[in-house]
């Protein structure tokens, strides 16, 4: 295939950004633009905007666009900008990276179209057409626990086939489909959930698209950055240390735990868009049991 692996041209640590909303439901952005920043001073390379935890699903396009630029400009220049622009129709998903390009991300994360259960070959063209738009490189998202339909690794050989195809995030715990990702691709591995950061970095990965970062990502810099430099004892003393980071995440589906705990710990992210609720007190209670077991547990400086 030609091309090489590239770590640093996405960076090791991203972070898939929550989407804070006031107290009406609507965006906050200035409160998104101070949690970029807050993210990109301690620990993440860049941001996924408008993933799964930035609850893409309830944004509306304008909303997508406003949170994308809102990014470039607050972090832009020392972080890369990772656009949420797959949708389960390809037309729709095309729409999006479109605009997000001419808005200047550095990148666009592409999920696995979900709810329509396309075949393999469906998959295939659907980012082969998304990657006719734009010459910026784009993250596979592959993540069968939500979509239902897995890429398996003879269909991700083919997608790495396409040029603007240069990532995954590999949101599957089977360790030999993200061993087959390394040795039969030159795509660039990334866990796509938090506990398979460590495992994945041993297999070859790259690094993580994180949610535990936004509470723990100097470690978790510092987890991938001894494991670069031959501290694997290191390493695996850190991941073992975070796991009440990858706790906190188990106590309610994504992003539900995450913005209990920015919450707790003075960042205002707003509550979540229906169907998505808030923690109950019961769960933030387990929220908080976790920040204190990671030491974390006093609110943010204002």
């Amino acid at each position: 295939m030609g091309r090489s692996k590239i770590p640093a041209m996405l960076g090791e640590v991203l972070t898939a950004i929550v989407t804070p909303f006031r107290a009406d439901g609507s965006l906050h952005l200035d409160r998104f633009q101070e949690l970029a920043r807050h993210l990109v001073d301690h620990g993440s390379d860049g941001l996924v905007v408008a993933g799964t935890t930035g609850e893409s699903p309830t944004l509306a396009d304008e909303e997508r666009l406003a949170l994308f630029a809102a990014a470039v400009d607050a972090v832009g220049d020392r972080a890369t900008v990772i656009a949420g622009t797959g949708t389960y129709s390809t037309a729709h998903s095309i729409h999006l990276t479109e605009k997000a390009h001419a808005l200047g991300v550095d990148g666009f994360l592409v999920v696995t179209p979900y709810y329509n259960k396309p075949p393999q070959r469906g998959i295939v063209e659907h980012f082969k057409a998304i990657g006719a738009v734009s010459d910026r490189p784009i993250v596979v998202y592959n993540i069968p626990g939500r979509v239902v339909v897995n890429i398996e690794p003879e269909t991700i050989v083919e997608l790495a086939e396409i040029p603007t195809v240069r990532a995954v995030k590999q949101a599957n715990d089977d360790l030999d489909e993200a061993r087959r990702i390394v040795a039969e691709t030159d795509l660039a591995l990334y866990a796509g959930d938090d506990v398979l950061v460590h495992p994945f970095l041993e297999l070859g990965g790259v690094g993580g698209v994180c949610v535990h970062t936004h509470l723990v990502g100097p470690r978790v810099k510092e987890m991938v950055s001894a494991y670069r430099s031959g501290e694997t004892e290191r390493a695996r003393q850190l991941d073992a240390e975070l796991r009440p980071a990858y706790d906190l995440l188990k106590v309610q589906t994504n992003p539900i735990a995450v913005k209990a705990a920015l919450n707790l710990l003075g960042h205002d992210v707003g509550g979540l868009r229906l169907p998505l609720v808030d923690a109950t007190e019961d769960e933030v209670g387990r929220i908080r049991g976790c920040l204190e077991r990671l030491g974390i547990a006093e609110p943010a400086a204002a």
